[in-house]
């Protein structure tokens, strides 16, 4: 439930700062074992960067996170259990010389390993030989059985000097692995941690890409709403922030016994002097309309960059009708790296000659309804990458984000519920879910 900034200011045990998924995550920890909280937000709205803007009857996520139906935060957070999640197609389709390879063959319906079949289904696409469909599908098989705490005991390099030694021919490497990890870890160049690397798509290979239904904002709105009328107060920045009361800015202070930073990593940094800010991934957001839907079915197609700037795109209503006025088709298009700082009028005659290929249709009658960049989208996970930064910095200061655990809304929310469990044992309560060992993210 959320309360105005106008309301009066209460003492709580513990002020969150930030309602992202990560605050919001810990916030519904806390109030289940008995803990008064206050949220504070200085947006007028929850989510953070899981944020939805609407145009004409249009949903625009501003974010290009996927989510994933194997992430277990998604099922063990409360208030999350009314999500609906919009499924793609199984596997993907890859663009590449000139038409659209599915990974995935139709009718596949069994979750545990699907992905790892359907990669050896690529490869048989590819003109790969049999030798190397098993060698494929037998590395992804192996990767999606693997427990997570041995997936993280594995050295740490960057993924891309990892790739040539998957025993995969490089054909499928740099034709299909690259570009796919590319667009799931938003990280073109692959700098990215291989053990995180390997988490995602240990992930991608247990479960299936999905939408949530209605915008990206429909996760945050359902944590927030459930919480306890005024615990979320919206439109309230905070300006310094201590172990016993948070200073804000026109609203006076918050005093507490505890206080955990929920930001995003920069606005984190500049609360808490010395904690170290991460570099990070740039992203623009781009968003057509057509009267017609270029491509029939939910799927996701990995166009890699090549010759253009889009790395993934797809109908995003063809997945989630809620997302377009009938009649409508919407088209949202991820750009990675350099190529998002562009100025959007030479980004979007760029990408539109690129979907034009890659959808083969013409792009000439698409309307831009918007295009979102954020230099700071995701959070980078250079190796070596410790996925359990501390989120405990002193008892009565914590701090919790993706840039904590990893730059996923996995990893968002289960940074959340870890910052919860550590204020609940330095105020000396046990809670149920208080294991010795959390499983990662």
């Amino acid at each position: 439930m959320l309360s105005s900034a106008r309301d009066t200011a209460h003492d709580a045990d513990v002020v969150i700062v930030g309602a992202g998924l990560a605050g919001l995550s810990a916030a519904h920890r806390l109030t289940a074992a008995g803990v008064t909280v206050t949220v504070l937000e200085a947006a007028p709205y929850v989510g953070g960067r899981m944020t939805t803007g609407q145009i004409d009857g249009f949903r625009l996520d501003r974010t290009a996170q996927l989510l994933n139906t194997a992430f277990p935060e998604l099922l063990r957070t409360p208030g999350l259990d009314a999500l609906t999640l919009r499924p793609f197609a199984p596997g993907v389709l890859v663009h590449a010389d000139g038409r659209n390879q599915r990974t995935g063959e139709p009718g596949h319906t069994k979750r545990a390993f699907t992905t790892a079949r359907a990669l050896a289904t690529a490869a048989r696409a590819s003109r790969v030989g049999g030798l190397d469909q098993a060698r494929l599908g037998t590395a992804l098989a192996r990767l999606a059985a693997l427990p997570a705490h041995r997936v993280l005991a594995r050295p740490d390099r960057p993924t891309a000097d990892t790739l040539a030694g998957r025993g995969l021919p490089s054909r499928t490497v740099e034709g299909f692995l690259r570009p796919l990890l590319a667009s799931l870890l938003c990280d073109p160049d692959l700098t990215t941690s291989s053990r995180c690397a390997d988490l995602v798509l240990r992930g991608y290979a247990r479960g299936r890409l999905c939408l949530p239904e209605g915008g990206a904002d429909t996760v945050p709105e359902l944590l927030a709403a459930l919480l306890p009328p005024g615990t979320v107060r919206t439109g309230v920045r905070a300006e310094a922030a201590c172990t016993t009361s948070v200073d804000t800015a026109g609203h006076g202070g918050f005093r507490c016994r505890s206080v955990v930073v929920a930001t995003g990593a920069r606005a984190a940094a500049e609360l808490i002097p010395g904690l170290r800010m991460p570099g990070f991934h740039p992203v623009t957001v781009l968003h057509h309309t057509a009267t017609d839907p270029p491509l029939r079915g939910a799927s996701l197609i990995i166009a890699g960059g090549r010759r253009g700037p889009v790395a993934h795109t797809m109908v995003a209503s063809e997945v989630d009708p809620t997302r377009a006025p009938a009649g409508r088709a919407l088209i949202t298009s991820t750009v990675l790296g350099a190529a998002a700082g562009l100025p959007t009028a030479e980004l979007d005659r760029a990408a539109r000659a690129q979907l034009a290929r890659v959808y083969g249709t013409s792009t000439t009658d698409w309307q831009l309804l918007a295009a979102h960049h954020d230099a700071d989208a995701v959070p980078a996970m250079p190796a070596p990458h410790d996925v359990r930064r501390p989120v405990r910095l002193l008892s009565g200061l914590y701090v919790c984000g993706d840039h904590r655990d990893t730059s996923t809304v996995q990893g968002a929310l289960f940074s959340g519920r870890r910052a919860a469990l550590a204020v609940l044992r330095d105020l000396g309560i046990r809670a149920p879910q208080d294991t010795d060992e959390l499983q990662a993210a």
